[in-house]
Formats: structure tokens, sequence, C-alpha cells
């Protein structure tokens, strides 16, 4: 361990989200008079971690006897809870959390819900309504899904997060070739070994929402700004979602229908829908606190801090009231124009100044290489903004994000740069 700093009881870290909330969960321990130990491969992966000195263990994550063994030892001092703010380690967070008798929620009930093969199987099995979808191991079995799903289809791994892997297919062609990508894959984006498996489903018509639980109980429903087809970037979102009160309504009953189907509730939850000509449609439900900066909107607009919550249940201690808010916010994503090398980053000061704004957090930084993957790593940056409604936070949302501006050496540049050394 590097800089460890007295003997405050810790709270382990098991990896982390790399954009948003990551930094917020250790800001949140420390505020509690906690200390944050991040448990890593590679602490570099996060920035805020030399940033803001925060303690960390290096090892192999994907491991579960070494995390074990890591956590005993941060107990010989006082450990008072484990938790991940990253999809891909809920699980085994929950898990080592539960062998070492500290508070947890079910883990087996959060590896099922990653599944998104099995959380379709227990929601379709409950009348929870879900897209058709069908399970392929290889290319010709994803064409005969897609065919019987209807196309357009939407292929996605089975596993996964922030939209890694997932496109709508028109054609058999478009179908034949990003299956044949997706089952070539043996790594996810964190190097852990991958299922030879994907998903073909109905790709459901209408806006996009999620909605944020906490112990079971509906906190916010936010709408979804979603880039251009075939991917499903998320470039925005708004809280609370500006729709009537009877559709708000049936997002949360629905999603809440979800959490009980998949054996979950305890602590927060993400569960994103679409509202169909039928209704809404369970996309899929995350069992884990929302990424994309939708916590730090949801304590804008509602008051409740679903980060220092998350905190609270994860080491049995008293969970945060609500305090007076602005009653909208926004937030609005930077997309990357193309790949490069990023050179330069201006005017995050004067966007975190502008009116409205209470975040202005950009992922890009001079010397950081650019690529799209068409999925949450496409953005460079974020701005969070409050207003009377929905409409203004918005706007100031995205005038605060044009004062912004990232300068990339463009890929073919460097290409060329690399050939004449």
């Amino acid at each position: 361990m590097n800089g460890t700093r007295g003997r405050r009881q810790s709270v382990a870290f098991l990896e982390s989200n790399t954009t948003g909330t990551g930094r917020e969960f250790c800001a949140a321990v420390s505020r509690r008079g906690l200390r944050p130990v991040l448990l890593t491969r590679d602490p570099a992966r996060y920035p805020y971690v030399a940033a803001d000195r925060i303690d960390n263990v290096r090892l192999d994550t994907g491991d579960l006897a070494a995390v074990l063994a890591a956590c005993s030892r941060l107990a010989d001092d006082g450990l008072a809870g484990i938790v991940s703010s990253s999809e891909y380690f809920v699980a085994a967070a929950a898990r080592a959390a539960a062998r070492l008798g500290l508070p947890s929620p079910d883990g087996d009930a959060v590896a099922r819900s990653r599944d998104k093969e099995a959380q379709r199987a227990l929601l379709a099995a409950a009348g929870v309504p879900v897209p058709a979808h069908v399970a392929a191991s290889d290319v010709e079995a994803a064409l005969r899904a897609a065919a019987a799903v209807g196309y357009p289809a939407v292929l996605k791994p089975v596993s996964g997060s922030g939209s890694v892997g997932v496109r709508l297919c028109r054609t058999p062609a478009e179908t034949r070739d990003w299956a044949a990508r997706l089952l070539r894959r043996t790594e996810d984006e964190r190097g852990a070994a991958v299922q030879s498996r994907i998903l073909v489903e109905e790709a459901v018509d209408g806006p996009e929402f999620s909605v944020e639980t906490f112990d079971r109980r509906v906190v916010a429903v936010v709408a979804k700004h979603i880039g251009p087809q075939p991917y499903f970037v998320e470039t925005g979102h708004d809280v609370p979602a500006p729709v009537a009160p009877a559709v708000s309504g049936l997002l949360g009953e629905t999603a809440l229908r979800a959490l009980a189907a998949l054996g979950l509730g305890w602590g927060a939850a993400h569960t994103e829908l679409r509202w169909s000509a039928a209704g809404p449609v369970v996309i899929e439900v995350n069992p884990r606190l929302a990424g994309g900066m939708i916590p730090v909107a949801v304590r804008a607009a509602t008051g409740t801090d679903l980060v220092d919550a998350v905190i609270a249940r994860a080491v049995g201690g008293e969970l945060p009231t609500a305090a007076p808010t602005a009653g909208h916010a926004a937030v609005r994503f930077a997309l990357a124009p193309g790949p490069g090398c990023v050179v330069r980053v201006d005017g995050e000061q004067a966007a975190r100044s502008a009116p409205g704004v209470v975040a202005a957090q950009m992922r890009a930084v001079p010397g950081s290489r650019v690529r799209i993957t068409h999925s949450f790593e496409d953005r460079l940056g974020c701005v969070v903004a409050v207003g009377a409604n929905a409409g203004e936070a918005g706007r100031r949302a995205q005038d605060a994000l044009c004062l912004i501006r990232v300068e990339l050496e463009e890929q073919d540049m460097l290409e060329k740069g690399a050939g004449g050394r």
C-alpha cells in the first residue's frame, strides 16, 4: 500500500468507474471520517487517485481469493465496508463483503443480473415486459436469431456496461459482421475473459429512460438523450424526466417489479427502460448505482445523495437526509469528433463558472489517447447544470459545454510521425 495515513477505519473499493462518480465515492467516504482504499490492478487507470492521494493496493482484482486476502489485511486495522462503483466488480465486492461479515447485497442475485441472458429469462418468467430476445454462440445462430426477433435487431454482449458492443443491425449483412466482431472478443474492457455468447433482441422504439432506486424505493425517473443510430451512446440526461406523472409512475412501478423478480433491492440500482407503444419495456437492470454523472444530477435535482447513501449502506451507517434543491438538473456530454491524442483542453474553469453549473468534468487530459468505440469511451467530458425547468437546465449545461475546447492531434498524423522515427 502507498501513502497510508493514520488508523481510521477503511472502506475498500474494488476497482472504480473511470468517469464521474468514482471520485465522488472516495470523497463521500472521507466526509464520513473513513479512509478510502482502492483495490486495483492499475491505479494509473484512475487519474483522481494520484490527484486526491487515495491509498491503494495493487492486486489481481479478478481473483476473489486475492481480494479477500487484501480485505482481511485491511480488517486488521478496521474495515467498515467493501463496495464497487464499477459494473464489472459489483458481484465480487458483494461476495467479499459477505464472506467477511460486512453489509452486502445478495452476491448471487447481483451476478445473475449481470448476465443479460439470465436476467431476461428471469424478468420474462415474472411477467416483466422485456424485448423479444435469443442468445447466440456463433454467427449463423445470430442470423437465425435476428430473423426470429425481426429486423432491425439489437446485438450486444451478454455482459458489459456503458453501451460497449451494442449496435442496431438492419440487415443480415450487418448482423453477420457485428456478430462476428463480438464473438471474436476474448476480453472485455477490463481485461477479463468474456463468454463466446451474444444476445440478439428486438429493437424497441420509443424514448429511453432510467429509474434510479434505493432499497426498492424510486428516487428519480431520468430521461436519456441517445446519439445517432446504429449505436446507443448516451449524450445527456434530464432529472426528473419531463413526462406526465402517470408515465413516470408506471416507469417506476415497472422498475420495482423488475428488482423483485431478480432478487435485488438492497441499496442502489439503475434500471433502463424504453417507452414503447405498449408502455414501458425493461432494457436492462444494473445492480449498482448509475454512472454517467446521473447521481450528481439526482442530488442537484432531488436533494438525495445516492453516492453517500451507497456508502452508508455498505458500512451500516445512517442514510443521509435530502437537502433543498433547484428541482431540475441536466447532464450533457462532449463527444470526441474522431480518434487522436489530446493536445490541449481549455475552458473548464469558464464552464464551472457558467450560470447554473454544479459540475464540469473532463475525462480528456493532455497526452491521453482518444479512441472511437461507439460507447461511453467516446465521451470527453460533461457538464451538470440546474434550472427552473428541464429546458433551462439542459440549455445551461449545453451552453457551458460549448465553452470547453479540446484540441486533438489526428490519428493519421500520429501514425505518420511514428513511421518517421
